[in-house]
């Protein structure tokens, strides 16, 4: 059977409904492990989320000493884990996470074409906590040839737009630097002129750079791993119910164009729909109301595998901290005339000479916390001192830097977005001010403090730059503090933030198999869920970068051993 194409007519032993990183994980092991597995997808594009994220995998205890220089182990991972989520529900599947993780890891390298290697130094989100680490924990995909994917290339669904360059080119997290140093290093500058080349000569041919980095290379990977295992993939495919049969799920229902249509499985079905991130009706339930609307997650996470696995007798737990993982986000329109969300996570927040203010024109909370913590501050935010939405912003210096949302570093070419008024500029603080909507007063007392801070290198607000992660998302070539430096450099810019997420936290409760639970604790049988179908064992805390991408694999992986019949750890 040719990858891409599903004869809908024949029995699978395995159908999995979504195309993410749990899902395509489910599929390429079950498939390595000798199962005939089909892939429904809503969209028409093969990646979900993953294919627009960082691509971090949050994997403790898979990175060997020698590749990393530090030894990491369970119980250090779960000492870290019962720090920043507490008594919450969901321990046992930590530990079994925690667990199963390095032979999972293992198993995606030895078995398919995913390719993942850990970072020498990236901490978790709270280091000061114990059994915090530094490094090791953090495993990013390798580098991705496209076109190594031939035509399903264009099936992958390509990273937002603004984190390419040049409509198309991918930055890999190392040679940023390169790109902001090119006039100022030799090195850097060969550095960035080589890529160039390599993109304009895959643009020859193709509709964007083929070398794929971050979350673009890990989907890119599972859809190699897809295509070498010939699995049966279908494309804009609505599933409209599951079958259920003695007291467990046999197959799906399809919309078809001349009507249903049933395609069985012999042994389960797995749900890796992304999430309710898309649905608002599931928003307003389960989310805070001053969360909104916004959303960084790929199109068709609108909650489908969620009422499919509620209608087979599956429930979601209660006792989440969230049940988001939030984000910053700023709207615009893009050239096409789309909207567009623009995620903050890492590229503007927490660098020297940025700052967000509430509804007062004060700071609300440290901008070089993490996402998830920089939004829940948001939302916790007394009434009387609105934060949603808050503003970003900047000197010229630091827009030129670092950019700003979605404009990017060193665009000299400002005017589309002032015009559209995403970018708001001010010769001075008064006129930011009214810009912005907040006291000048306040504001111009803020940035004092602000400045002095930054002179001594002390953030005496909120300790920003006092830990090893704040250190890391700022910028080492400035000192003392490397996520502070004064707002000296006119005009002033800012950008409007608004409470997003990068996907839902609260899915199905599931067993350490990955299989859906009934209300009474019991498995249904041949349901399963992973990835943000399956309730998060973060019970919605976020201790660290790919804290949803580890799980994903890990449980897509389990979920799929499970179904091979294999239920213990893999020896080889």
């Amino acid at each position: 059977m040719r990858f891409g194409k599903a004869d809908l007519s024949q029995h699978y032993d395995v159908i999995v409904l979504g195309a993410g990183a749990g899902g395509m994980t489910a599929a390429a092991v079950a498939a390595h492990e000798g199962l005939n597995v089909l892939v429904l997808e809503k969209t028409n594009r093969l990646g979900g989320t993953t294919a627009l994220s960082g691509g971090m995998v949050w994997a403790p205890n898979s990175a060997s000493e020698t590749t990393v220089g530090t030894e990491d182990n369970v119980a250090e991972a779960r000492t870290y884990l019962d720090a920043v989520i507490g008594s919450r529900p969901g321990a046992k599947l930590r530990q079994t996470f925690l667990e199963r993780a390095p032979e999972a890891i293992a198993y995606l390298g030895r078995n398919t074409a995913v390719k993942l290697t850990p970072l020498a130094f990236y901490p978790d989100y709270y280091p000061d906590l114990p059994g915090a680490t530094l490094k090791g924990r953090v495993l990013e995909p390798r580098p991705f040839d496209g076109r190594t994917l031939g035509e399903a290339f264009r099936l992958l669904r390509d990273p937002l737009p603004e984190f390419t360059l040049f409509g198309g080119m991918m930055v890999s997290r190392t040679d940023i630097p390169h790109f902001r140093r090119m006039f100022r290093s030799p090195r850097s500058a060969l550095r960035v002129a080589m890529l160039l080349i390599k993109y304009g000569l895959h643009r020859l041919n193709l509709h964007r750079g083929a070398t794929l980095v971050l979350g673009n290379a890990l989907a890119g990977r599972l859809v190699k791993s897809l295509r070498d295992l010939s699995v049966a993939v279908a494309l804009e495919t609505d599933v409209t119910r599951l079958l259920m049969e003695n007291g467990g799920v046999g197959g799906v229902e399809i919309a078809g164009a001349d009507g249903p249509v049933t395609v069985r499985a012999r042994r389960g079905v797995i749900l890796a729909t992304g999430g309710f991130s898309h649905n608002q009706e599931m928003r307003q339930t389960y989310l805070p109301e001053r969360a909104g609307p916004l959303s960084a997650v790929a199109p068709g996470a609108t909650g489908d595998g969620l009422a499919l696995g509620r209608t087979a007798g599956g429930s979601l737990p209660a006792g989440n901290e969230s049940n988001a993982f939030w984000v910053p986000v700023s709207t615009f329109r893009r050239n096409n005339g789309a909207e567009a969300v623009y995620p903050h996570t890492v590229t503007d927040r927490g660098k020297p000479g940025m700052l967000a203010v509430a509804s007062d024109g004060r700071r609300f909370t440290n901008e070089a916390n993490s996402y998830h913590e920089f939004v829940t501050a948001m939302l916790r935010t007394d009434t009387g001192l609105s934060a949603v939405p808050c503003h970003l912003i900047c000197d010229s210096t630091s827009l030129w830097r670092y950019g700003l949302g979605a404009v990017k570093p060193m665009t000299a070419r400002r005017a589309p977005y002032l015009k559209s008024g995403y970018l708001i500029e001010a010769p001075d603080l008064n006129g930011l001010a009214a810009k912005i909507g907040v006291d000048p007063t306040a504001l111009a007392k803020t940035v004092a403090r602000y400045n002095s801070d930054a002179e001594t290198g002390s953030d005496t607000l909120f300790g920003r730059g006092a830990n090893a992660y704040h250190k890391y998302v700022g910028d080492a070539e400035t000192s003392p503090n490397p996520c502070m430096r004064p707002l000296t450099d006119l005009p002033y810019y800012a950008v409007k933030l608004q409470p997003g997420d990068l996907g839902t936290a609260g899915g199905l409760g599931t067993d350490g198999n990955a299989r859906v639970l009934a209300e009474n604790g019991a498995p249904i049988p041949g349901l399963y869920a992973c990835g943000n179908d399956m309730n998060s064992i973060m019970s919605g805390c976020y201790p660290g970068p790919g804290i949803t991408l580890g799980p994903a694999l890990v449980f897509g992986y389990l979920a799929a051993m499970h179904l091979a019949g294999k239920n213990t750890p893999d020896a080889g």
